[in-house]
């Protein structure tokens, strides 16, 4: 199928680089940038694996910029002193996404560690307010990444986008990443992205699959699942968000496939369900 590479949609489409993990940090944006993209979705142990100078130049060499990095947070520790290091990590992160002059870090921000819910919360408060602070002197912006009900006990204690907003408010250059797979299901998700306007940092797409195969790992591709991904898009666009449009699909069956095959379909995919949306709209380029 031949595509027109110079279609508005195109431009606000990221692929994330966890969709296409047979790829590295390199391949993933040399990739992007023939497929005509402008944004890549990074996470923080690939660029690791080849070096972030090197993924700098790619970058540099294909004029791609990064919608977001993966990932700070996981706050929750037992004791003070691994505490600690978590906010030491997360600075690394933030310093990370820095050098590669990434639009945003996301934060998930990790699971109650031998305390009650209320008490996590209250920590993560805290570690999110000094990490904030620290990505103020960065200049580097913070997305605060609710996550499904299902994953409170094992990955994140923030689990709505109430809560999401919450710490985004308190804290300059806090705001929050909206997934729709851990958002679709809330009944208040209009009103949230509504109030979520001036904080809204990133948009990722994956699907639900119904039952899911797996409870971490089991995401469809934009289209295969029972998510309205044109109105999620379309909330996003209704507040005003005009920035990148990521693809981000954790799933064993898609990760074994021939990576530039899953490229082209997160493309079509975009395409047949949201493009309408995005057409008529103004382009935010990097």
């Amino acid at each position: 199928m031949t595509r027109d590479l110079a279609t508005p949609w195109r431009e606000r489409f990221s692929l994330n680089q966890a969709t296409v993990p047979r790829w590295n940090a390199v391949e993933v944006v040399e990739a992007s940038a023939r497929a005509g993209l402008r944004w890549v979705g990074l996470w923080r142990d690939p660029v690791a694996e080849v070096g972030l100078p090197a993924v700098r130049k790619a970058l540099e060499h294909t004029g791609l910029a990064v919608s977001s990095l993966c990932r700070g947070g996981w706050f929750g520790a037992s004791t003070p002193a691994e505490r600690r290091r978590r906010l030491e990590d997360n600075f690394r992160a933030v310093d990370e996404a820095a050098a590669l002059d990434a639009e945003t870090l996301v934060l998930v921000v990790g699971p109650p560690v031998g305390e009650s819910l209320s008490d996590a919360r209250r920590r993560v408060a805290d570690a999110v307010a000094q990490t904030a602070a620290y990505a103020k002197t960065a200049g580097v912006r913070l997305s605060i990444e609710p996550l499904h009900p299902t994953y409170c006990a094992d990955r994140s204690v923030i689990v709505s986008l109430v809560q999401a907003l919450s710490l985004a408010r308190a804290n300059e250059g806090v705001g929050v990443m909206l997934d729709s797979y851990h958002l679709w299901w809330d009944p208040e998700l209009p009103a949230g992205v509504e109030a979520s306007a001036e904080h809204i940092h990133g948009l990722q797409l994956a699907d639900w699959l119904s039952p899911p195969p797996d409870h971490l790992n089991g995401r469809g591709m934009p289209g295969d699942g029972c998510i309205d991904i044109a109105g999620f898009v379309a909330l996003g666009e209704a507040a005003g968000y005009r920035g990148p449009i990521e693809v981000e699909v954790f799933n064993p069956t898609v990760w074994a496939r021939d990576p530039q095959e899953v490229l082209d379909q997160a493309l079509d995919g975009l395409q047949r369900h949201v493009a309408v949306v995005l057409e008529s709209r103004e382009v935010r380029r990097p």
